[in-house]
């Protein structure tokens, strides 16, 4: 889904009209230069020694890939000028340093208070700046994340083959949740999880360099992950073959596999979405599918571990947020995380979670099977004996 062409706004009604100022001294331009000086030498936080190093220490991408994100979001960021952005200096916020606020408020998970006084600006406008930033990019960052053409597909399909050995396999499928405090009157029991706590649940699937190919969120963590499955927009897509309906391959005579991804325990198994085999036995040829399915899956594990580990607010707990608008606070960072991916960035290894992206819950065994996925699944597992 390709982001839609920029469209001129209406000036709404007793809306004034924005005059950007003509004097450039009036901008502040010298936003990373007083920035690196104020933060770089604080008590507990060892920023690299390097500048390139630094800025991706604080914003999670290279500055290259941060001016492509500003060129994402400029016309917006510019067209809609805020009231009263100003730092302590009094001078207007630019748009990088718009975006900077924005970034740094995602990748540390910092109160807006303590991201304000990193950049000389006050909590409402660290609110506001991250607000309508995520509202843009939500926009105009749409065609990093789509699912792929045929093309596309039948590389990612060439590759998992080559790195793990699982023929014709498109992706992998995980689910994690995102931990809040809800008020009184908002904590019911469907956003109550089996840890007891208060979450929202957010689906990937991912490519082998873990990039995000679909994503769903917005669902109560209390729910089980079949179900969170059963209500996505992926599960229609593939149960009406519009997608992972492609060229099938033929494994040995008689046996053909369809295009497919992997999914662990809490998923039914599908003709589509492939899970490991439930034994506690020794079998050998059981157990080296498990293997390697396992190191697929992994993918999306590791995956969502540098989502979280990088863009810090989905990993701490969120105080009381508006549950209407953390859906796009998740997909902007899934968002962030693919471009990162397209830019040809590193993703930096040292800032993922050190443990499991949900530490704390274990999977839920889902019983559902149907006969034609225990068919195909069999049939891969003679493959890899083979």
């Amino acid at each position: 889904m390709m982001a839609p062409p920029p469209q001129v706004k209406k000036k709404r009604k007793g809306e004034k009209k924005a005059n950007p100022p003509v004097d450039p001294e009036a901008i502040d331009c010298d936003w990373w230069d007083t920035f690196f000086l104020r933060n770089s030498s604080l008590s507990g936080v060892s920023v690299p020694l390097e500048e390139e190093d630094a800025f991706k220490y604080f914003f999670r991408a290279s500055k290259t890939t941060f001016s492509y994100i500003c060129s994402l979001v400029r016309e917006d960021l510019i067209s809609r000028p805020p009231s009263g952005l100003i730092n302590i200096e009094g001078r207007l916020l630019s748009v990088e340093k718009q975006v900077a606020i924005a970034l740094r408020r995602l990748a540390s998970g910092d109160s807006q208070v303590s991201v304000g006084a990193a950049f000389g600006v006050g909590q409402s406008t660290v609110s506001q700046v991250t607000w309508r930033f995520i509202e843009a990019l939500e926009e105009r960052a749409k065609h990093h994340l789509r699912w792929p053409d045929s093309d596309r597909i039948e590389e990612i399909k060439s590759k998992f083959e080559e790195m793990y050995g699982l023929p014709n396999c498109c992706g992998a499928i995980d689910t994690t949740h995102i931990i809040m405090t809800l008020p009184a009157v908002q904590a019911s029991d469907d956003w109550c999880d089996q840890e007891k706590n208060y979450s929202m649940f957010l689906q990937g699937v991912f490519d082998h360099e873990m990039r995000f190919l679909n994503m769903v969120t917005g669902w109560p963590g209390g729910m089980t992950v079949s179900k969170l499955l059963n209500l996505s927009g992926f599960f229609k897509l593939c149960e009406t073959g519009q997608i992972l309906d492609g060229n099938p391959k033929t494994l040995y005579q008689g046996a053909e596999i369809r295009e497919y991804v992997v999914g662990g325990f809490s998923y039914p198994l599908l003709p589509w979405l492939i899970t490991p085999h439930d034994t506690t036995g020794d079998d050998p040829v059981i157990l080296a599918f498990n293997d390697r399915h396992e190191r697929v899956r992994s993918v999306a594990a590791t995956a969502f571990a540098q989502l979280k580990g990088s863009w810090r607010i989905l990993s701490k707990v969120m105080w009381r947020p508006d549950r209407r608008k953390l859906p796009s606070i998740i997909l902007v960072c899934c968002l962030l995380h693919n471009i990162i991916i397209d830019c040809g960035d590193y993703l930096e290894e040292d800032v993922a979670l050190s443990g499991h992206h949900d530490v704390g819950y274990s999977e839920r065994y889902c019983k559902q099977s149907e006969p034609l996925g225990s068919e195909l699944r069999g049939y891969l597992t003679e493959y890899l004996q083979r």
